[in-house]
């Protein structure tokens, strides 16, 4: 019997749009925990090494701040961020939260649940 392969969504990872749209699924669950794990799935598929360069941070220690139940400094996450071209914007709660849910709405209409956006990036 054939022994199956363990899914990696890092390999499926390969535009930015891709990218966006898993992220953003992602933090949509306010999870901080699912979206740590995320950022660590992204900065495999652009290249940890080049991430580690980019970041200035060294590359054991970024596989491991980008995991399940880890806890990275949020100078760590900013810079890996940086490193891999996306940028953070904050807007007062008041102006997006319509916004906010057209763009739900939107998003969850073209693919599901955030947890199937990890199947429509495939």
């Amino acid at each position: 019997m054939k022994e199956a392969t363990p899914f990696d969504v890092s390999e499926y990872l390969d535009s930015d749009e891709k990218i966006a749209a898993y992220l953003s699924a992602i933090l949509e669950d306010n999870d901080t925990n699912l979206l740590i794990t995320a950022i660590g799935h992204v900065a495999r598929a652009k290249g940890m090494a080049q991430i580690a360069k980019e970041s200035g941070l060294g590359r054991e220690s970024l596989y491991k701040s980008f995991v399940e139940n880890s806890q990275p400094k949020f100078d760590t996450v900013l810079r890996v961020l940086r490193a891999m071209g996306i940028a953070l914007n904050f807007s007062p709660t008041e102006n997006i939260r319509k916004e906010q849910k057209e763009k739900i709405t939107r998003t969850r209409k073209r693919i599901g649940s955030p947890k199937k956006a990890i199947n429509s990036i495939a």
